[in-house]
């Protein structure tokens, strides 16, 4: 400290600050405080001291560099306080120097990341507004590209290898970016900022851009560089990356609309399997939002009761009566409107809730199917199929469920059949093999769904306690027109059956779980899409010149009789295809040549009446 009179002179000063300066001792007094630049003290400073030594001011404080007359630098605060009543004031110096060098290494560490040296992403996100902020004062006529890389499997090397390793992979990755960062400049212009934005990630901004193509070629180039190996620590590793890329007009984005782009590309690059690059697509962003918005929902609604079930019937190929039903289930969306199975099954499988759903399908089919048995006192009912995924078998006690939904409704267990997709279920062992057979010893029906989708191992069928194969309509979409015109051969579905009228125009009167959908309607499933282009109009015939669709269906027939199963064949749309199938020995059919998916009530009218399908024919095949 020191003592100041009321024209600026030092008359004393303390041991500490004369130490502190260097300087020797009682070497102070008499100075002029305005003259000691050894205290720093700036000329914007000078005129607000006198008005602190006559008391016009109470006081003054301000940060500077002290440099001793003796050399050495450090920061101080200096403090001038009026001294009341008399004229002067009191000098303080407190030491900063520790504060002033930790904040700015901290302002360091927010510009640099440092442990490869590269920005860091708090710089970065500045830079990157910066550039925005530029453009739009231009017109907002230029584009901003942005290339986000996050290296695949990374975690596995920090656990393989340990994290020391992992930094130093981190290092080499930031190194050979930077080296190739002069590379990627459009045209030898300015190289792309370059930064880690943290974990595995690193970002490059392409401040001037012609178009999304540099960018998907940027991310290109630089995927290459990176799955090439790198020796580190007396290893070889090699890691491939992948990359979300945006490029857009800088006027109609900003910082975080554009981070979160390149992220959700990033996102849609590792889940195609990594060592790739995606281009951010609006339209499947919002895709991905609606799926987001639906899946958090679902539970809700199944519990607010928003969901309700159509039944398509099960005809017997033999007589047309009907025989059982299938249970398709539909979301009555307040939002988005009434919803078909393919726009929600996926995401409920995802996110678990199909569980929940599944559990209520169940219920609400069994009671249903009850109800029919007890209208019709002494007549056969008709079973219910209930389509179950494989993840139910493993997330939930499947047996468990049947039983005490088959006790709470007392419907008898052959009234019910389990249905599960061919392509889900081989290959299954542990658990839900055995839920299967358990569900198969309590005497319920056990089908596989959509056999013969490519899978020509069969030997999983004695493995399996099977009772029905459902054939994928792929096979009779083969055979449609054979031994007639096609204007005679018109699916029977464009008008719908008297008895059994359609319950539902537009996209979802023809949902993709109805296994009797046409390839060519609105709501068809997309595995039977991708088997019509596997299959095609264009069908292979056998020598004898029938079509090979035909003769593997009467193969499969066979087999499954040989088995001891009964076949139904799904996407029945035309008497033809009804008569061969027939012909073939196949026991059921399933299709729009009987009837779409309709209310429980027209099930009941049409069991209260003949029992027989519209679509079925008594001619001989």
């Amino acid at each position: 400290m020191a003592l100041v009179d009321e024209v600026g002179t030092i008359t004393a000063a303390n041991p500490a600050l004369h130490q502190y300066l260097a300087l020797p001792a009682a070497s102070l007094p008499g100075r002029p405080l305005t003259h000691l630049t050894a205290l720093g003290l700036a000329p914007h400073t000078t005129p607000g001291l006198p008005e602190v030594f006559t008391g016009r001011r109470h006081h003054l404080v301000c940060t500077r560099r002290i440099a001793s007359p003796l050399g050495g630098e450090a920061w101080a605060e200096l403090r001038l306080e009026h001294l009341a009543p008399a004229r002067g004031a009191l000098l303080t110096v407190r030491d900063t120097s520790q504060g002033h060098d930790l904040r700015a290494r901290l302002r360091t560490a927010e510009r640099e990341d440092p442990l490869t040296r590269l920005a860091g992403r708090a710089h970065f996100l500045d830079r990157l507004a910066d550039t925005l902020e530029e453009h739009g004062l231009r017109g907002g006529r230029g584009r901003v590209g942005l290339c986000v890389l996050g290296l695949d499997g990374f975690r596995h090397v920090n656990t393989a290898h340990g994290h020391l390793v992992g930094d130093h992979l981190l290092r080499a990755v930031a190194a050979r970016l930077a080296r190739l960062g002069p590379a990627l400049a459009p045209g030898g212009g300015e190289a792309p900022v370059l930064a880690r934005l943290g974990g595995d990630e690193f970002a490059l901004l392409v401040r001037e851009t012609t178009g999304p193509g540099q960018l998907t070629e940027l991310a290109t180039t630089v995927l290459r560089e990176l799955r090439e190996p790198y020796d580190i620590a007396g290893r070889r590793l090699a890691v491939s990356a992948s990359a979300g890329v945006a490029e857009l007009r800088a006027r109609e984005t900003s910082p975080a609309e554009l981070m979160r782009a390149v992220t959700t590309a990033l996102g849609w690059a590792k889940a195609e399997g990594g060592g790739r690059w995606a281009l951010f697509d609006s339209a499947r962003s919002e895709d991905g939002a609606h799926q987001d918005l639906l899946a958090t929902a679902l539970r809700p609604a199944v519990r607010d009761g928003e969901f309700e079930l159509e039944y398509q019937p099960l005809v017997a190929l033999a007589d047309g009566t009907l025989h059982g039903v299938e249970a398709l289930v539909r979301w009555r969306h307040p939002r988005f409107g009434r919803l078909a199975p393919n726009r929600f099954i996926d995401v409920a499988e995802r996110d678990g809730s199909i569980v929940e759903l599944g559990r209520w399908v169940l219920r609400t089919a069994c009671a249903q199917a009850r109800t029919w048995q007890l209208a019709r006192p002494g007549a056969r009912p008709p079973y219910v199929s209930v389509n179950v995924t494989v993840r139910q078998l493993w997330d939930s006690d499947v047996a468990a469920d049947v039983a005490d939904v088959l006790a709470e409704t007392r419907l008898p267990p052959s009234l019910l059949q389990l249905e599960l997709t061919e392509s889900e279920v081989v290959g299954q062992t542990g658990r839900p093999l055995r839920a299967l057979q358990e569900l198969s010893d309590m005497g319920v029906r056990i089908a596989i769904d959509d056999f013969g989708t490519g899978y020509s191992n069969l030997s999983y069928l004695s493995r399996l306690p099977v009772s029905v194969l459902k054939l994928d309509g792929s096979f009779v979409r083969g055979f449609p027109f054979a031994g007639a015109s096609p204007e005679a051969e018109a699916p029977e579905a464009a008008a719908p059956p008297a008895a059994i009228p359609s319950a539902a125009t537009g996209p979802d009167a023809l949902p993709a779980e109805a296994t009797g959908a046409s390839p060519d309607t609105p709501g068809a499933r997309d595995r039977n899409a991708a088997a019509v282009i596997a299959g095609g109009p264009a069908r292979s015939t056998t020598a004898e010149g029938r079509p090979a669709d035909e003769v593997i269906v009467e193969a499969l027939v066979g087999l499954a009789h040989r088995l001891g199963l009964t076949v139904t064949a799904e996407c029945v749309e035309t008497r033809s295809q009804a008569e061969r199938l027939r012909a073939m020995g196949c026991d059921m059919g399933q299709g729009y040549l009987y009837s779409r998916p309709v209310a429980p009530e027209q099930i009941g009218a049409l069991l209260e009446t003949t029992g027989r399908c519209p679509g079925w024919t008594t001619s001989s095949p």
